[in-house]
């Protein structure tokens, strides 16, 4: 009997508690997306991407010059003067791979350089919107763990907008029907 009667009050009294928990959830998408900071990151991917793009055209287009011009060569050219041509284009051909690698990763970085701060600055401003409004939990929607939230939790997305004072994007004005 005492272990049914304390089997009974160790279930409610975490049910207790967990009434007691403010529940609150926030978009940080939607906030990431009104973050100024986000657009000069971008500009500054953008442009560093132009600057490969650049490279990249340029060892394709040495790459093409060099490939018509292995393909214009005499039947009766040297063999050792084709196998150095073909050397040079598997090289040429190997440079252009190193370079799509390199450049993949050097933007990979750049990104997560420019964009932590603001993700940092981000969940400050959940954690000082938490601690003021009392929030047991925030829960990020945008997390792919989260397929609910009930009808009690509250929606501190407006909350951390205020806090980083950040204004709605205005709404695309709506097409005429036809």
């Amino acid at each position: 009997m005492l272990k049914k009667i304390l089997l009974a009050a160790a279930l409610v009294v975490p049910m207790g508690l967990a009434a007691q928990n403010k529940i609150g959830h926030v978009n940080t998408q939607e906030v990431f997306t009104l973050m100024p900071e986000v657009k000069a990151a971008q500009t500054t991917l953008q442009e560093v991407s132009k600057k490969y793009d650049t490279e990249y055209k340029a060892l394709g287009d040495e790459f093409q010059k060099k490939l018509t011009e292995y393909q214009a060569l005499a039947a009766d050219t040297p063999e050792s003067i084709k196998q150095r041509r073909e050397q040079e284009l598997a090289e040429l051909q190997n440079k252009i791979q190193n370079f799509e690698q390199v450049a993949a990763q050097d933007m990979q970085r750049q990104q997560q350089t420019l964009m932590a701060p603001i993700q940092e600055k981000i969940q400050t401003a959940i954690k000082a919107v938490g601690d003021e409004n009392g929030f047991t939990y925030i829960f990020d929607l945008t997390s792919p763990s989260i397929v609910h939230t009930g009808k009690d939790a509250i929606d501190v997305t407006p909350l951390v907008k205020q806090k980083l004072n950040l204004k709605d994007a205005p709404a695309a004005p709506a097409t005429p029907a036809k």
